[in-house]
């Protein structure tokens, strides 16, 4: 019995074949890292996916506190999203909002002692779910590799994703401040 072959799809003019297929993968690969990850971090936040993308954003940020607009820039969230997912860590008790000595318009997000330990945990557990997913499917030099090559493409299409707030010198000094 002969193969089954199934006729030719449409093809794209000058290559793009390639480029279609990489930006499909890369979705799909996207589309299946977030619902085999998302579980446990659901479960060792109790806040979601989105939170756990806000936390991790202002624990990496130093004084861990960004601009709302800037929150909302990185993770490509509406003014909306954000305010759903940011009442949602507010209430959790894992960030507080700020004002703006300087400015009454904007706003900043701060990242609580709670909500420090809690991404910290977080963390933890990420990193160990994406070690056993990637165990025996990438090495070091191709995770490396991977991520180089698809840093200038993110920053392309998201270029606000690395983003950081400037904090103006009156925030600077509050910094030090103990957290709540």
């Amino acid at each position: 019995m002969a193969a089954r072959t199934d006729p030719p799809g449409p093809r794209c003019p000058s290559g793009g074949d390639d480029q279609i297929t990489l930006v499909g993968l890369l979705l799909e690969t996207a589309a299946g890292l977030r619902r085999t990850l998302s579980p446990g971090l659901d479960g060792e936040l109790g806040v979601g996916g989105q939170s756990f993308d806000i936390l991790v954003r202002l624990a990496r940020t130093p004084g861990e506190r960004l601009r709302m607009c800037d929150v909302a820039a990185q993770t490509g969230l509406s003014p909306g999203g954000l305010t759903r997912s940011m009442d949602r860590l507010v209430a959790a008790g894992l960030v507080v909002r700020e004002a703006c000595p300087d400015d009454r318009r904007a706003s900043y997000a701060h990242l609580t002692e709670r909500g420090a330990a809690k991404v910290a945990d977080a963390l933890e557990r990420h990193r160990r779910d994406v070690a056993a997913l990637l165990d025996g499917t990438l090495s070091t030099g191709d995770i490396r590799a991977l991520a180089d090559l698809l840093r200038p493409l993110r920053d392309r299409v998201h270029p606000d994703a690395a983003l950081v707030s400037d904090p103006p010198p009156a925030v600077e000094m509050l910094a030090s401040a103990p957290r709540r």
